[in-house]
């Protein structure tokens, strides 16, 4: 069984590929795990996170590429990509703050559609990570050609009350949390904040050319979108993630009876295993691509899309 599993990663090859995007192509590497196989389109979390997973703010873990090769292993094949506006995707709109959950969907199904059409896939598996889990809910409104979605790390609430969560579980965000907590509320509202007199690390959070990526991110209910979707769908949550918890998890599940979910003890938010509770230690594997990603992951994911 090994060699096979040896057989089927030598004989995935990557390659670029592009799809349509609103005014430049959208950029990806397609990882052909064979004829007949399994799709899965890796939809990227927040900020300038590229198609490896990697972030110029500091993570160089390449979770997704080694989740990719990982697939490739278990003949699945993959799709990982840019952001719109970002990286390979760079001249698919001129500004990439000016975007919206809505056009990061539409770009899902541009992906979907330049998939099917290159590989002849019935369908495409949407796996999204973070804030990608709540992209590939939103695309799966409209379901058109999708087998199903992968939520890996996926909130079940609105990210505003994440924000909240997060800030005020750090002791030392106290001093501005009157501040943040009153800019959040105004940008739940719809309503544009005035960072200059902010503390710097919340100028940075809301400067204001993320204001109306913030304002319509808000707007989203994860666990409301997973009630209402019509196609499988996969809730995997590491239970050493440090952004989301297992209780968001547990809501996405909650919200669609049908879903499985899969939690992974040892997994951190960059799919990293992790021994122990040490955050140090947790945080260090966010810059170390020699390590791979968790095992049970690539289990469950290859399981859904096989079964």
């Amino acid at each position: 069984m090994f060699g096979a599993m040896m057989a089927l990663a030598a004989a995935a090859v990557a390659v670029p590929m592009t799809a349509p995007g609103p005014q430049g192509p959208l950029a990806g590497t397609l990882l052909d795990a064979g004829a007949h196989a399994p799709v899965v389109l890796i939809v990227p979390g927040s900020g300038p996170t590229d198609r490896d997973g990697n972030n110029p703010l500091g993570i160089t873990a390449a979770p997704y590429r080694l989740l990719a090769e990982a697939l490739a292993g278990r003949g699945v094949s993959s799709v990982r990509i840019d952001k719109r506006g970002m990286f390979g995707s760079k001249t698919a709109v001129p500004d990439p703050n000016k975007v919206t959950i809505g056009d990061y969907a539409a770009d899902v199904h541009s992906w979907i559609a330049a998939i099917r059409k290159r590989t002849g896939a019935p369908c495409v598996w949407v796996l999204g990570h973070s804030e990608g889990a709540l992209v590939a809910l939103a695309a799966a409104q409209q379901p058109v050609d999708m087998c199903g979605v992968i939520s890996v790390s996926g909130v079940g609430r609105k990210l505003s009350d994440v924000i909240r969560e997060q800030l005020r579980s750090n002791p030392a965000n106290a001093p501005v949390l009157d501040s943040a907590m009153a800019a959040l509320d105004s940008l739940d509202r719809g309503q544009h904040v005035d960072v200059s007199n902010m503390h710097p690390a919340l100028q940075r959070l809301f400067r204001p050319e993320v204001q109306d990526f913030l304002i319509d991110s808000f707007r989203y209910d994860p666990a409301k979108l997973a009630s209402m979707l019509k196609v499988p769908l996969l809730i995997v949550q590491g239970e050493r993630d440090l952004q989301v918890t297992t209780a968001d998890a547990k809501d996405l599940a909650a919200a669609q009876p049908r879903a499985t979910l899969v939690l992974i003890p040892a997994m951190n938010h960059v799919l990293k295993d992790v021994a122990g509770e040490d955050r140090a230690a947790n945080v260090a594997t966010y810059s170390d691509s020699s390590i791979p990603v968790d095992g049970e992951l690539v289990d469950a994911v290859v399981k859904f899309v096989k079964r």
